[in-house]
Parts: structure tokens; C-alpha cells; sequence
């Protein structure tokens, strides 16, 4: 159906609701034609560079033909079929592709249908692996002030409380343990006690704990804050200390974003439990997978009831599987490593100027990430 622009934008005002806005004051929005590249051309032939990757996602660039290809080429099989009592060849080669990628240990991979979603899944893994223990007393979570995990329901309860966007449902949701930000910042040195609050309460509240979640690295949405890659080492340990399950939020960090192909890598450790999501399809498909370790699988699949209780619609789809195999072989061909570095060359000799700027607080970039 042909439609003018102003036909679009008057049908859009009218009816659909963009993403944190108001029906009665909404934001302008602009109609997009096409998208190639990093370019984003508008129906009135303006160009926009898209220098956020569509939130992160859009790795490649749109419009790119490998991946283009992998869609179509599924297509010709099957879009979607449920994973239910079934498997499929996209779901176990997208599998074995991770299996490489991840760390040894976490060699348990759960598909489901985008990042908010894989942070569900985890933290249900995680309250129903104490439950498998005996230890149901134990199903709250600790995290960092700053951070954000996405908008479905739980995942708002571990998301900022006060400067966060989900304030709103304070009382509704479970309410947890939040310590500060780490004080020390990523290029800094090392400050032991930027992780005393942290291991106080922890020490105070283990008991009903079941884990610690925290986006490793960056925190996205929490004003690009870059943190000391040891605090992910005493959070390690400090899980290990204690008994509980250590979760990486790497759905923003993930895939080389941060000059290393996991968050965690900066400090060579490894959760017991990872989210991925965002960059996982190239930003085609909406999809995410949560990869646990053997010993958390075990667990859960040994204790009541036996099974681990979730099971998205649209798990494993053929089509999200494909082009996330396409996108991550992508990766590889195109060696992101020396392509993350050029780009953060770019970032840092382009942005430096701004410091002199009298309205600019900090200029600071992390592989890819430039604020």
C-alpha cells in the first residue's frame, strides 16, 4: 500500500507508541526509507549516520549482504518452528559457534527472544538453582547503583532504583541490594577500598542471596560509566566466597563493543552465568541466549522439579539463529579485534578536542564506546 509521509507520520502520531514517550506530547519523529552502511536515509533524502548502532546492535552496518543471504536462505526452509521437542540445524550451528567463542565452562546455552528476556531467564536459573539446593531462603540478588538490565518486569527490580528509569514501580517490585558504582574508573589505578561496601554487604546479607548480577566493564544506559576491571575479580571471588552465582549482563559489552570479546575478558574471569543479546543477530532479528556453566545446569535439572521451568514461543527460531551464525562468522572473517581498535583510534583522536569545550565534563573511550 503507497502511503505520502504525511500520511505516515499523521497515522503515527495518531496510533503508535514510541519507545519511553508521551501519547500527548510525543517526540518528533523522522520516517526512514532506507537503510545502508552506517547511513540512515530519511524519506526526504536527508542522511543521518547512525552513530549508535540502532542501541547497540547493528554491528555490520544495515542493508549488509551476508546476512541479508542468511535470512533468505532460511526462508526457503522454514521461518519458525517451536524448539519445544525439536531441534533444527540453525539452532546446534549457532550452538557450536558460541561453544567457541564463550569461556570453556559456560557450555549450557538457553535461547530465547531478546536481551530483557535472557536477564529473566538468568535470574530465574539462579533463584531456582538454590531452590535445587535446599536453599530457597535464598532468591534476592546484590548490584551497582548505575546499572541497567531492561525493561520487562524483574529486570527493572536489579536496574537503578532512584536515577534509574523504572522509579516508578517502587514497592511493586522485589526490592534488593544495591551498593555505589565502583569509585575507580577504568585507566585509573586500582583502589582497594572501592569494593568494601560491596563485600560488607554482601558478608551482611548472603544468606538471602542467590546472586550478584552487574553489566561487566560499561555501564550502558547508566551514562557509559567505564569501572575498574578488578572489581569484577573481587566479585568473583566474593561469589566463590559465599556460595553464589555470579551473572555478566554482556548484552551491550558483548561481541568485541569493548576492545575485548566479552566484558569479563578485561579481568580474565568467567560467570557462572552470561546474557547475551543485542549484537548476538547483527541487529536483524530480535534474539537472546543465556550460557550457564555445566554445574549450574546439573543442579537445576537434578532438583525439584527437575526441569528448568521457561519456554519462549519464538525459542531457537530458525531465522534469528541463521543470521546470528552469519553475523558471528562475520565477526571472525573480519577480524573485529583490529577493526575495534581502529575504531577506537577514531574515537579518541576525534573526540579529544571536545575536552576543551566548556560544556563537556569528560571525554572517555573503551574500544568501540566513545562518550
Amino acid at each position: 500500500m503507497d502511503i505520502s509521509t504525511d500520511e505516515l507520520l499523521d497515522f503515527d502520531r495518531k496510533h503508535l507508541w514510541h519507545p519511553y514517550t508521551s501519547i500527548k506530547h510525543p517526540l518528533p519523529v523522522y520516517p526512514v526509507k532506507n537503510c545502508n552502511g552506517c547511513i540512515i536515509t530519511l524519506q526526504d533524502d536527508r542522511n543521518l549516520v547512525d552513530g549508535m548502532s540502532s542501541w547497540w546492535a547493528a554491528i555490520h552496518g544495515y542493508n549488509h549482504p551476508e546476512l541479508n543471504a542468511a535470512i533468505q536462505n532460511q526462508l526457503n526452509s522454514m521461518s519458525h518452528v517451536m524448539f519445544g521437542g525439536l531441534t533444527h540445524k540453525p539452532a546446534v550451528s549457532l550452538g557450536k559457534q558460541l561453544c567457541q567463542l564463550l569461556p570453556d565452562s559456560l557450555n549450557r546455552l538457553f535461547y530465547c527472544d531478546s536481551g530483557s528476556v535472557a536477564v529473566e531467564v538468568s535470574m530465574k536459573m539462579a533463584m531456582q538453582y538454590m531452590h535445587a539446593i535446599g536453599k530457597p531462603e535464598k532468591k534476592r540478588f546484590a548490584t551497582i547503583r548505575g546499572g541497567y538490565h531492561g525493561d520487562t518486569f524483574h529486570c527493572m527490580s536489579v536496574c537503578d532504583p532512584a536515577t534509574g528509569m523504572h522509579s516508578l514501580y517502587t514497592g511493586v517490585l522485589p526490592e534488593y541490594i544495591f551498593t555505589r558504582r565502583p569509585r575507580c574508573k577504568f585507566y585509573e589505578e586500582w583502589q582497594e577500598d572501592s569494593f568494601d561496601e560491596m563485600a560488607k554487604l554482601v558478608e551482611i546479607y548472603h544468606e538471602t542471596l542467590c546472586g550478584i548480577i552487574l553489566e561487566p566493564v560499561v555501564q550502558g544506559a547508566g551514562g557509559i560509566y567505564f569501572y575498574h576491571p578488578e572489581y569484577l575479580k573481587k566479585v568473583r571471588q566474593l561469589c566463590d566466597q559465599f556460595e553464589l552465582l555470579f551473572i555478566a549482563d554482556e548484552i551491550a559489552t558483548g561481541f568485541g563493543r569493548t576492545g575485548k570479546f566479552f566484558g569479563c575478558d578485561h579481568a580474565e574471569v568467567v560467570p557462572d552465568i552470561m546474557c547475551l543479546g543485542k549484537a548476538l543477530t547483527g541487529g536483524y532479528m530480535t534474539m537472546g541466549a543465556v550460557a550457564a556453566s555445566e554445574a549450574v545446569g546439573e543442579v537445576i535439572s537434578e532438583g525439584d522439579p527437575g526441569v528448568f521451568m521457561h519456554g519462549p514461543t519464538f525459542m531457537g527460531n530458525p531465522l534469528s539463529c541463521s543470521v546470528a551464525s552469519a553475523s558471528l562468522a562475520l565477526l571472525i572473517k573480519n577480524d573485529w579485534f583490529s577493526q575495534v581498535k581502529s575504531i577506537e583510534l577514531f574515537l579518541k583522536n576525534g573526540l579529544a578536542p571536545c575536552a576543551d569545550l566548556n560544556s563537556v565534563a569528560d571525554v572517555r573511550v573503551l574500544g568501540a564506546i566513545g562518550a
